[in-house]
């Protein structure tokens, strides 16, 4: 009966509404009665058909025996089951997935794939990192291979396996080479303590340790080695014997520190090698090796010097600009959340702590206020004496040299007579660059400035001490040359008349042989000059190593174990701990390699002993670094490349190879040792070459080419080739210049404009509101007053009045609960009529104006 009144309450309400509504209405109500009717005649058959307790206890009868033999069946069907492979079983499962089932896993598969490769992003612990990663890969492992139809199941499952291995294979690859660059753990470990500036150092010194060795494997392989297997045996001749008054003190320690004596006669210097056209059984050309070695060596480093530097020069430009917000982005992006060693997290510590204080220098140096008259004056000056200290350091080189002459004629000459040039240049070398870094401070430049600086005087030194040491050492192979003259007269009359007295008046009969000890031979000034370069570099080497040792382990302890007892701080103040003389080793280490690429061509053995001492190098002063040295006060972040370092390179290759040049085009080989003996310039063995082993036409060919008519156009159009791509590189280097500049204003305009229109005036919004109207605003009161009036409201005036009234003055009426919707509003815009005011504040509004949608619209 409620059921009726209120079905006829309804009917009432809905007849005051269009006919559409009635019969979607009256449709819908059928339709429930219809339901409700066959539900109650389906409980009134389930009541009749209700079972008895007999019948219950007989039908759980005949289910368990019925269970019993279901549970016979799929015990046999488990039986055959486990028979059958585990992939059929797999495949069958998979097979009565659904699509939908399918869909949802292919789903969650890529939404496990999508978590683990943002992981890393992740702003977790890393115990939740590892575990939920391991979840995801074990999800992803069990249901990727569901994601195949029918029988492509397998391959897909299979391929995604083999994709997986080989993502595998190349990240184990990468790391594999990244544990195959050597000392990168070191060079990393120095880098987060001493920062990037002492870590470029080692980085360059790592590089050319590689050159030295590619260069060592060619002489060793195409020189040496040859040599010593196919050529003739040490004694056999005179240029491989100690000369008779020589074998008594040949096995000195001091002799053999000279480098005399045996070493003098082996294989480590230019005139042990023979003069043959071709050795042993395989006819190796023996000098033309030695010549196309020498040229090779110039030649690669070359080649390896440019290539290096252009690499550089394309990482350096390809990295782009980091000048804004840089302490945010080391602040918040600096710490790699995937460290899990605690060493590594204290250099990782130690990296951005040094990388902070990088930063701050150059800040401070970009924002520095300073007297520019002053400034200049202290540069002159500063300028001026280091100009002075660079020619005392070259006379006093070109005198000591000169001196040491007037020793090597003396016979009995101490030890400090026949090394003073060697012991001269290395004090010079090691005491100069700290007076230059003294000069420097009156400059006050930027750090990164002023290791330039540092490094161009050290460099400016360097060269003037070893160019100096040259134009010396060619005026005494000068007088070698002239006295080979006298030696090759007397070595010939010595031979022709131990011929004479050993056949006499019978001259068929054979002579005994000279015994090579006894021959007189010449000065051959290519061995000497490889001695003194062997020399200084051996005495190089042990300056450097006692300078670490002395000025930094030693002065280390002595500041850490004496300051308990000392009248003053001695790690605040004198001596302190050392710092790592960045300009003084990389100088070093160039001047080094310059004097190895000028002295390989006369000692083939100085390119082993140059590897050695890079070696050793390598691990001497990482250990002296780590355990004696400590940052820089003012520690500066070093160039994004080390082009400054390859250019000084290029500059010492170039210069080292002017004098070789010159050696192998004017001066005469000497006549008995070295492998161009008895040729007039050591180049006439590529001529001799080209007649006798290759055809006629190959000669002609050479001989045109070698033409000076065609030479000098080929190196002006060098000259002009390079003028050109020089020139390009400039204009691209100013468009990328005026590119980032346009793009560096276009971020800060559209930056500009995102700050004005947060920062809008609210009155300028509303007076823009009001001459604009918008369709949102006038709909959002609409809406909100239209959800009041369809909401019951209990309190409402007119649903107590009753259900049937209307407002009067409403422009509609409805039914019984009609709601009140006023008339829509429009904004005025226009100016009020002379002699109206609007209201003031807190006064009422005239009755004939209606009111607006929101209040206080347009105050």
């Amino acid at each position: 009966e409620d059921k009726e009144e209120d079905d006829s309450n309804e009917e009432d309400s809905d007849s005051q509404q269009n006919g559409a509504s009635r019969r979607k209405n009256y449709q819908r109500k059928n339709r429930e009665r219809k339901k409700a009717g066959e539900e109650g005649s389906k409980q009134r058959d389930r009541g009749k058909n209700a079972p008895t307790k007999d019948q219950k206890e007989s039908e759980n009868k005949e289910k368990k025996t019925t269970k019993k033999g279901k549970e016979g069946e799929n015990k046999e069907k488990k039986d055959r089951k486990n028979s059958t492979s585990s992939a059929s079983s797999n495949s069958s499962d998979e097979e009565s997935l659904s699509e939908e089932e399918l869909a949802m896993l292919m789903e969650q598969v890529e939404q496990k794939k999508k978590l683990i490769s943002t992981m890393r992003n992740k702003p977790w612990r890393m115990v939740k990192k590892l575990s939920v990663l391991r979840e995801a890969q074990a999800f992803v492992e069990k249901f990727e291979g569901a994601l195949g139809k029918g029988k492509g199941k397998k391959l897909y499952a299979y391929k995604m396996m083999m994709a997986k291995k080989w993502v595998k294979f190349k990240r184990d690859f990468e790391n594999f080479k990244t544990q195959c660059i050597p000392w990168e753990m070191k060079i990393k470990e120095v880098e987060s303590h001493f920062g990037s500036s002492v870590a470029s150092y080692f980085i360059f010194l790592r590089w050319m340790y590689g050159v030295n060795l590619v260069l060592f494997g060619l002489i060793f392989g195409l020189v040496i080695i040859p040599e010593i297997l196919m050529g003739m045996p040490y004694g056999s001749m005179p240029r491989k014997t100690v000369p008779r008054a020589e074998q008594a003190t040949a096995m000195d320690f001091s002799v053999l520190w000279d480098f005399e004596g045996y070493i003098k006669y082996s294989a480590l210097f230019y005139g042990y090698y023979n003069n043959q056209r071709t050795i042993g059984w395989l006819k190796y050309r023996l000098p033309m090796a030695y010549f196309m070695v020498g040229i090779s060596i110039f030649g690669y480093s070359l080649m390896v010097v440019i290539r290096s530097m252009a690499r550089n020069a394309n990482e350096s430009t390809a990295d782009g600009d980091d000048d804004n917000f840089v302490f945010s982005w080391k602040m918040f992006t600096s710490w790699d959340y995937l460290i899990g060693n605690a060493e590594t997290a204290d250099n990782k510590f130690a990296s951005i702590t040094t990388s902070f204080k990088e930063s701050i220098v150059d800040e401070q140096e970009s924002n520095k206020d300073e007297n520019i008259h002053l400034r200049r004056f202290l540069r002159v000056l500063a300028n001026v004496l280091i100009i002075c200290c660079l020619c005392g350091s070259g006379y006093l080189i070109y005198f000591v040299v000169k001196r040491s002459q007037t020793f090597s004629k003396m016979q009995n000459a101490g030890w400090y007579e026949r090394n003073e040039v060697e012991i001269v240049m290395s004090l010079l070398g090691m005491f100069c660059p700290p007076l230059f870094e003294t000069i420097a401070a009156l400059e006050n430049y930027h750090p990164r400035i002023g290791l330039k600086w540092q490094l161009g005087r050290i460099f400016a030194l360097f060269l003037g001490n070893l160019y100096t040491f040259l134009l010396a050492l060619m005026d005494d192979v000068n007088e070698k040359l002239a006295e080979e003259d006298v030696v090759k007269n007397i070595t010939y009359w010595t031979l022709l008349s131990h011929h004479n007295s050993s056949v006499g008046n019978d001259s068929t009969a054979t002579p005994p042989p000279l015994d090579p000890a006894d021959v007189p031979r010449g000065p051959c000034w290519e061995t000497t000059v490889g001695i003194e370069f062997v020399r200084l570099t051996v005495s190089d080497i042990l300056v450097t190593f006692i300078t670490i040792l002395v000025g930094d382990f030693i002065r280390a302890c002595f500041v850490r174990f004496v300051n308990y007892c000392w009248c003053w701080d001695l790690e605040a103040g004198f001596p302190s701990y050392a710092e790592f003389d960045i300009s003084g080793n990389v100088l070093g280490l160039v001047f080094n390699q310059g004097m190895i690429w000028m002295g390989s061509f006369y000692a083939p053995g100085l390119m082993g002993i140059n590897v050695l001492r890079l070696l050793t190098s390598m691990y001497f002063q990482c250990w002296a670094v780590m355990s004696s040295n400590v940052p820089h006060a003012r520690v500066f972040k070093a160039s994004k490349s080390n082009n400054f370092y390859m250019g000084l390179l290029l500059l010492i290759l170039f210069l080292s190879l002017l004098p070789v040049a010159y050696t192998i085009m004017s001066l005469p080989p000497s006549f008995d040792c070295g492998p161009f003996s008895g040729k007039k310039r050591m180049y006439d063995v590529i001529q001799e070459t080209i007649e006798l082993d290759f055809p006629v036409f190959v000669a002609k060919i050479f001989s045109y080419v070698a033409n000076p008519g065609l030479i000098i156009p080929a190196i002006l159009l060098m000259v002009l080739a390079i003028y050109y791509l020089n020139s390009v590189s400039e204009a691209y280097q100013r468009a990328n210049a005026e590119l980032k500049k346009k793009m560096q204003m276009q971020r800060e305009e559209e930056k500009n404009k995102r700050n004005n229109k947060a920062s809008t005036n609210p009155m300028l919004q509303d007076l823009e509101d009001l001459l604009t109207p918008n369709t949102k605003t006038e709909s959002q009161p609409k809406q909100a007053e239209d959800k009041k009036t369809e909401s019951p409201d209990r309190a409402s005036p007119v649903r107590k009045a009753g259900k049937g009234a209307a407002v009067d003055g409403s422009p509609m009426t409805g039914g019984r609960g009609a709601a009140f919707t006023p008339p829509p509003h429009v904004f005025v815009t226009q100016p009020l009529p002379p002699g109206v005011r609007p209201p003031y504040p807190g006064q009422p509004r005239p009755r004939g104006h209606p009111l607006g949608p929101v209040p206080g619209r347009g105050q």
